[in-house]
C-alpha cells in the first residue's frame, strides 16, 4: 500500500503526528480485517505484520511518505481451525489419475478374454447391466465420499465411527496388493530390457534355459500337449522366472538378481512420483494415464493389417445369446465389474479427498467408468487381431492361442510380435505399454495407504517424504519371496487370496455403513451441499438397495465358489491354502476388531456407547440429549 500526499507542513513535529496517524489507520484497519475473517484469535501478533515506513525528503515542497503493512502468505485455514487440505495442480491431473488407476493390465489382458469365451457381443449385456446396478453407483459413492470428508479410507468414517475398520480393511487390501503386482511391472520391464537385441530371445529354442520339450510352433502340431512348450513359453517360466529351479512353494531359492533389479527400478520410480504428494503423482499420470492409449491405438493399426486379424475380430464380437442361460457368465460379468473400476481399494476415495469441495464428482464418475469400460472393449479389438493372426499363420484354433492372465501378455503376444518385421521395435512399444499400464495403477494403490495412515496417524503428515520411503521399501522387501526361484508359486498365492473375497467384503460393508447407518438421505445431502444438485431416485435407490445386494449375492458366490490355487499342474499344500486364508481373513476382521475396540473405549452403557459409535462424530452432542437418528424407524425408511 503506497501513499503519496502533499503536505503543506514543514516541520518535523508536523510531519511525525501526520506519519502517526497514518501508522495507527493502517494499524486499526488491518486489526480490523483480522477480527473479522478470523475465528480463532483476534491478536494481530498471530500475522505477524511487519509495519514499514519510509520518509524521502522534502523536494521541491512536496513529501512522499510510502508506509506498508508486510504481511507472510497466510496458511489456508479451514473452519476448524486446521491447515486446509492440499488440492490437485489441475482438474485434469484427477482425472488421468482415476483413469490410470482404473484401467490397469486386467483390461487388456481379462476382459477380452472373458468377452470371447462367454458369448462375445452377449457378454455385453451382463456386463453393462452389473455397470449400471452397481459398478458405477458404488464408483460414484467413494468419490462423494473422499471428497467431501476430505480424508483418507479410514478418516472418512467420522460420518460412522463403529465403521472405520474397513477403511483399516481397504488400506491392507491395498498394501498386498502391491507386494505383487509391482512384482508383474517388474516383469514387463525386464522383458523391456530383453527387446533392445536384433533378435528377441523368446524365438528360438537353442537357448541354454530351453528344455528337450521345447518346439517351435511350425513343428508342434500338438500344441495343447502338455509335453511340448513354446519358446516364448520357456523364455517366460524359465528364463525369467527360473521356475524349473525349485520345487514348490516350500522350496523358493535366493531372489534372482536380475529380476531383483528391476523390482528395485520400479521402487525407485514410485517413490519419486508420491514422495510430494498429489503435485508429484498428478503430473505422472500425464505420460502413464495417456501412453497406453497411443500404443494401443498404434497397435490396432498394425494389427488389423495382418492376416487373420479379422477373423480374430469376429470370433471376439460374435454373439451367442444361450451362452446369457449360463449362471456363470453372469457371475463372471459380476466378478469383471467388481475389480476392474478399482472400487474397494481405498484408492478412490484417497485421490477424491484432493479434490476442491465444489468439484462436480457426479460428471467425474460418470466420465471415467465409462472411460474405463470403453478401454476394455477396445482393448480387446487390439489383442483379439493379433490372436486371429497367431491362428492362421499357425494354422489352429483360435481357442488354442487365446488365453488370459500374465499367459496372454508375456507369452502369446511376445510371440506373436516376433514374427513381426521389426520385431524389436514393436516389442519395446508394447512392453512400454505394460509398464504405463501398471505403474500408474500400482501408484493409486500406494496412495491408498499414503494417505489413509497419514490421515489417520496426524503426526506423519510433516513426514510424508519418510513415511513413503518406509511404505515402498517395505513393499520391495516383501516382493523379495516373488522374485525368487519359486515366486511365481508365491504370486500365484498373493493373487489368489489377497484381493479375492476380501475386497467384496470391504465394498460390502462399505455400502452398507453409508447407505444404512450414516443414512443415504444424509449421504445425498452432503452431495447436494458439493455439487449444487441432489442425486436422483435411482442414485439413491441403488446404494440403498440394489448395490448392497448384489455385492451380498457375489460375496455368497465367492465363498461357494472357491477353488483353491493352483499353477499348471502344481497343487499347493494344505498349509499355503492355510496362509492365503490367514491373509485374507486379516483385512476382513478389521471390520468386527475396530467395531469391538470402539464400543470397549466409549464411556457410559452399552446403549450409550453404541449411540456414539454410530452418530457422526460432528453430532455426538446431539447424543446427549437422547436424539440419536439410528435408533428412529423413519432413518431406515427414508430413501
Amino acid at each position: 500500500m503506497a501513499w503519496w500526499r502533499r503536505s503543506p507542513c514543514h516541520s518535523v513535529t508536523c510531519r511525525l503526528i501526520a506519519d502517526s496517524l497514518l501508522i495507527s489507520t493502517l494499524l486499526l484497519i488491518r486489526l480490523r480485517q483480522t477480527t473479522c475473517h478470523s475465528k480463532t484469535s483476534t491478536d494481530l501478533n498471530v500475522y505477524n505484520d511487519i509495519v514499514e515506513l519510509t520518509l524521502v525528503k522534502e523536494q521541491n515542497g512536496v513529501q512522499f511518505t510510502s508506509s506498508a503493512i508486510v504481511a507472510p502468505a497466510p496458511t489456508q485455514i479451514n473452519s476448524s481451525g486446521e491447515e486446509e487440505r492440499e488440492t490437485w495442480g489441475k482438474k485434469i491431473d484427477f482425472l488421468l489419475s482415476v483413469i490410470g488407476f482404473a484401467v490397469d493390465l486386467a483390461n487388456v489382458w481379462r476382459f477380452p478374454y472373458l468377452c470371447y469365451k462367454n458369448g462375445g457381443g452377449a457378454f455385453l449385456v451382463p456386463y453393462l447391466f452389473f455397470m449400471v446396478i452397481a459398478g458405477m453407483p458404488l464408483f460414484y459413492m467413494e468419490l462423494a465420499l473422499g471428497q467431501y470428508n476430505r480424508e483418507g479410507a479410514a478418516g472418512v468414517w467420522k460420518i460412522c465411527p463403529i465403521f472405520k475398520g474397513v477403511g483399516f480393511t481397504v488400506i491392507l487390501i491395498s498394501l498386498y496388493v502391491g507386494f505383487y503386482y509391482n512384482v508383474i511391472i517388474s516383469w514387463a520391464l525386464f522383458y523391456l530390457f530383453s527387446s533392445f537385441t536384433s533378435e528377441l530371445p523368446w524365438v528360438h529354442c537353442n537357448n541354454t534355459w530351453n528344455s528337450p520339450n521345447c518346439s517351435d510352433w511350425a513343428d508342434n502340431s500338438s500344441i495343447g500337449d502338455i509335453y511340448k512348450a513354446t519358446p516364448a513359453q520357456e523364455y517366460f517360466e524359465r528364463g525369467v522366472l527360473h521356475i524349473q529351479d525349485s520345487n514348490g512353494i516350500d522350496d523358493l531359492g535366493r531372489p534372482r538378481w536380475q529380476l531383483t533389479s528391476c523390482l528395485a527400478v520400479v521402487i525407485v520410480l514410485l517413490y519419486f512420483s508420491l514422495w510430494k504428494g498429489v503435485k508429484t503423482s498428478g503430473k505422472v499420470v500425464w505420460i502413464t494415464a495417456t501412453m497406453p492409449y497411443v500404443v494401443l491405438t498404434v497397435l490396432l493399426l498394425r494389427g488389423v493389417t495382418l492376416p487373420g486379424a479379422i477373423d480374430g475380430i469376429k470370433a471376439y464380437l460374435s454373439v451367442d445369446f444361450l451362452k446369457l442361460c449360463d449362471a456363470k457368465v453372469w457371475i463372471e460379468a459380476a466378478t469383471q465389474i467388481c475389480f476392474s473400476l478399482g472400487v474397494g481399494f481405498g484408492v478412490l476415495i484417497a485421490f477424491s479427498s484432493y479434490n476442491k469441495f465444489s468439484n462436480n464428482c457426479y460428471r467425474d464418475a460418470i466420465i471415467t467408468s465409462s472411460i474405463n469400460s470403453l478401454t476394455s472393449f477396445f482393448s480387446g479389438f487390439v489383442v483379439f487381431s493379433f490372436l486371429g493372426y497367431m491362428s492362421h499363420k499357425h494354422n489352429v484354433a483360435l481357442d488354442k492361442v487365446a488365453r488370459d492372465g500374465a499367459g496372454l501378455v508375456f507369452v502369446i503376444y511376445p510371440e506373436a510380435i516376433a514374427t513381426l518385421p521389426g520385431s524389436s521395435v514393436w516389442a519395446v512399444i508394447f512392453f512400454i505399454m505394460l509398464l504405463t499400464l501398471g505403474i500408474d495403477s500400482a501408484m493409486g494403490g500406494m496412495e491408498s495407504v499414503i494417505t489413509g495412515l497419514i490421515d489417520e496417524f496426524k503426526c506423519l503428515h510433516k513426514h510424508r517424504e519418510l513415511f513413503t520411503l518406509f511404505i515402498v521399501v517395505s513393499t520391495f522387501l516383501i516382493s523379495l519371496f516373488c522374485v525368487t526361484n519359486g515366486g511365481m508359486y508365491v504370486f500365484t498365492l498373493l493373487d489368489h487370496f489377497a484381493a479375492g473375497t476380501s475386497i467384496l467384503f470391504g465394498v460390502l460393508i462399505e455400502a452398507i455403513g453409508i447407505a444404512w447407518f450414516y443414512g443415504v438421505d444424509r449421504f445425498s445431502d452432503d452431495i447436494e451441499e458439493m455439487i449444487g444438485q441432489r442425486p436422483g431416485l435411482y442414485w439413491r435407490l441403488c446404494w440403498k438397495f440394489v448395490s448392497p445386494c448384489f455385492l451380498l449375492f457375489m460375496v455368497v458366490v465367492s465363498f461357494a465358489t472357491f477353488n483353491p490355487p493352483n499353477y499348471g499342474t502344481y497343487s499347493f499344500p494344505p498349509w499355503a491354502n492355510m496362509v492365503g486364508w490367514c491373509l485374507a481373513i486379516s483385512s476382513m476382521s478389521m471390520v468386527p476388531l475396530y467395531a469391538i475396540y470402539k464400543l470397549c473405549i466409549l464411556p457410559g452403557k452399552f446403549c450409550d456407547r453404541l449411540a456414539y459409535a454410530i452418530t457422526p462424530e460432528t453430532e455426538h452432542h446431539l447424543v446427549d440429549n437422547g436424539e440419536v437418528r439410528q435408533f428412529t424407524l423413519q432413518h431406515w425408511l427414508v430413501v
